[in-house]
């Protein structure tokens, strides 16, 4: 093969550092790394992957590289051969050998993951993926100008200057006698004597994973300090999830302050599990921690991933515990649900036994929390609302509509704005729990907008502004920021929920027979006078189960079923724009003393295809408060809340506003059995008959806070 690709060389810039350079050949890709601490360009060889991390797979780039060569970089839209589809996106003027020319950015659609081009006078000049925590860039010399590598020239950033310096894993001691292992970078070419600010990343996946793509706040300038929680990879002590994560940060905090090298400031910066490490050092208190940036937390346990609701989670807890418990070192195949049967898991009976049975090997957290189904001392202990009064520090907080872990973010919303916490800030995309990592989820499209180059750059200019005291305006941003999915739009407010928008009730009506799609379930937007109920039959041994779990999935064929109430809005005649946090609150009874309920809302579009918008699901035993358990008495009504996944989305018109109730979704909670006794006795379950009530008696409804159109 022969095209203009072969025998060009691109700078890779990995957050604006400069981290080596790539040639494509005609049968390999060749690299000339960079020695991270002395600067120095190191010699050709072969690209290998095994030794060069990089967040773009050039090797894979090649094997396409004819595509990419052949494609007529024209239009509005391209599809190359591989089937890979990009957009016309952004364009940039610069100079390059003395001539003004003009890029053009090509967003991918249809991607999970993103890898964006730029070309000049229709051949490629950079290859661009704009990351999460870090980006990367590979760019042909000359052409970094016409790149999203310019978001690096801002002079309020902290200049990419100097080498890594690092100290090797170092053992810091907690206060009950373990030591957890700890590996310490520095800024390579700071003055003698000259002190930093640092970074710390605690982890439960091993530490290689985040100073991967983490290593480059050191060249700014920072300190980066990294922990295994207790039990995990070359830390003492077991695996005891979110129970030490508070102390043990408190205990790192004060170590690193000693250090020589330390000026006393401390940043934090963490996502999904290691959010909520990072939300937990917050409630420490501690004096030297002076902010934290916390992605995708997960939550308390009553309110995310381990108990939602009060039910016990089925794979979204199962697959992470599984995951970390085959050894001291995570197994990411057994934590994707790759290498091991999912519907067995779920399905297996008792489920104290799913461990043994699924990864031939008892688990220490299962086993843990087998000991404590009621909300007590041991709970309590890793509940940040119970600790939130102790943060004090400004915090960034970031997420997205299809975060799984978006409940845990809205706790941590929540509690900093119940505190008025000053400084905090929030930003939400169209994201799932890797953000900034598609323009289209499942059949929605997003606009090419729903990418954020300034991702990685917002990072360090937070950390430049609360740890080196940088002007940089950081602070003078509106509090919130959001995606309008339908309007594909940024929006602005000063607060979250925002102040624009306004809570209208959904109220639920039907002439007694809501059951499925095709019952008489109908929403109005005020209560009806007379009192009317609708019931359906829930059998654990029959439960609904889907996988999407936060995506906007399909719901039809949930909503097919007659255990499964349904209720619709009148075709809308206007759009209706809805950004913010969703509540149900509801009236109900059963014939069992325990059971639980799901509210969905969802999108019901022309051709009848209703795409998931929010949901929540609340165990009866736990309405009044999971430290409140109160079994039903049965056939009492009974009035139950519960907070929703937010979102920020535009009901189209011609479109219906759809609200669904059922008791059971089997991938995410394990059934409840109806009987009132603990699930891990494994108990034998009995059918219930669940009844919701509306009317002005009992206004049963849903809370959306619309923007516009209702």
């Amino acid at each position: 093969m022969s095209h203009y690709l072969l025998d060009r060389r691109f700078d890779i810039y990995f957050s604006g550092v400069y981290n080596g350079n790539i040639t494509f050949k005609e049968t390999y890709v060749e690299l000339c790394d960079v020695d991270r601490k002395t600067r120095a360009q190191l010699k050709r060889e072969p690209f290998d992957k095994n030794k060069k991390n990089t967040l773009i797979d050039y090797p894979l780039i090649h094997s396409k590289l004819a595509a990419y060569a052949d494609c007529k970089w024209e239009g509005e839209k391209v599809t190359l051969a591989d089937g890979s589809i990009y957009s016309k996106y952004l364009t940039a003027t610069g100079i390059v050998d003395g001539k003004e020319v003009t890029s053009q950015l090509w967003a991918q659609r249809k991607s999970t993951g993103v890898l964006d081009i730029v070309t000049v006078d229709g051949e490629i000049v950079a290859f661009s993926n704009p990351g999460r925590v870090s980006s990367e860039i590979a760019v042909v010399p000359g052409y970094e100008k016409l790149t999203p590598l310019v978001k690096f020239d801002d002079p309020l950033l902290s200049k990419a200057e100097y080498g890594i310096n690092h100290l090797g894993n170092l053992f810091v001691p907690t206060r009950d006698g373990l030591n957890l292992a700890t590996e310490v970078f520095l800024p390579e070419g700071i003055k003698p004597g000259e002190k930093v600010p640092a970074i710390v990343v605690r982890t439960c996946y091993g530490k290689p994973r985040d100073i991967l793509r983490c290593w480059h706040w050191t060249a700014r300038g920072y300190a980066f300090v990294i922990q295994d929680v207790r039990g995990r990879s070359d830390s003492d002590g077991e695996l005891e999830p979110f129970q030490h994560e508070r102390e043990d940060a408190d205990d790192l905090f004060n170590w690193i302050v000693q250090q020589e090298w330390s000026d006393g400031s401390i940043g934090m910066w963490g996502a999904s599990y290691l959010g909520y490490t990072t939300t937990a050092a917050a409630t420490s208190g501690n004096p030297h921690l002076k902010t934290a940036i916390s992605e995708v937390n997960v939550g308390s346990p009553f309110t995310d991933t381990a108990r939602r609701g009060g039910t016990i989670c089925s794979w979204p807890l199962l697959c992470w515990t599984l995951g970390q418990s085959m050894s001291n070192r995570i197994d990411f195949g057994v934590f994707a649900g790759e290498t091991i049967n999912v519907e067995e898991a779920v399905r297996h009976r008792p489920i104290t036994e799913i461990p043994e049975k699924i990864i031939g090997k008892k688990s220490g957290p299962w086993d843990l929390w087998r000991e404590h189904y009621y909300y007590d001392e041991f709970w309590r202990h890793s509940d940040n609302t119970a600790h939130s009064h102790q943060i004090k520090i400004p915090m960034l907080i970031m997420s997205g509509w299809y975060d799984g872990d978006a409940l845990g973010v809205q706790e941590t919303w929540r509690f900093l704005t119940k505190h008025d916490v000053p400084g905090r800030r929030i930003i939400l995309g169209p994201w799932p729990h890797n953000l900034n990592a598609f323009r289209d989820c499942d059949d929605l499209e997003f606009g090419d907008n729903a990418v954020d180059y300034d991702f990685d750059t917002r990072i360090i200019r937070w950390f430049d502004r609360y740890l080196k005291g940088v002007q940089n305006g950081e602070d003078q941003k509106p509090r919130a920021t959001y995606y309008v999915v339908g309007e594909n739009q940024w929006r602005e407010s000063e607060d979250w929920n925002p102040r624009e928008s306004r809570q209208v009730n959904l109220y639920l009506a039907s002439n007694g027979h809501a059951n499925s799609m095709f019952g008489d379930g109908r929403i109005v937007l005020q209560p009806e006078k007379e009192t009317g109920s609708d019931t359906y039959v829930y059998d654990p041994q029959q439960p609904i189960g889907d996988r999407g779990h936060v995506r906007p999935y399909h719901c039809n064929p949930i909503q097919l079923r007659s255990d499964c109430l349904v209720y619709d809005t009148e075709t809308l005649s206007t759009d209706v724009a809805m950004a913010g946090n969703v509540y149900a609150e509801f009236y109900a009874s059963s014939s069992a003393v325990d059971t639980d309920f799901i509210v969905r809302v969802s999108d019901v579009d022309e051709r009848g295809i209703a795409r998931k918008i929010s949901d929540n699901v609340v165990r009866a035993e736990f309405r009044k408060g999971y430290d409140k358990p109160e079994l039903l008495e049965p056939g009492k009504v009974e009035k139950y809340e519960m907070e929703m996944y937010f979102n920020g989305y535009v009901f189209k018109k011609g479109h219906k506003i759809r609200i669904d109730i059922t008791s059971s979704n089997y991938y995410e909670f394990f059934p409840n059995t109806n009987t009132g006794i603990n699930p891990y006795e494994d108990p034998a379950p009995v059918v219930a008959v669940n009844t919701i009530y509306h009317g002005t008696e009992y206004p049963s409804h849903v809370k959306l806070p619309v923007l516009y159109g209702l």
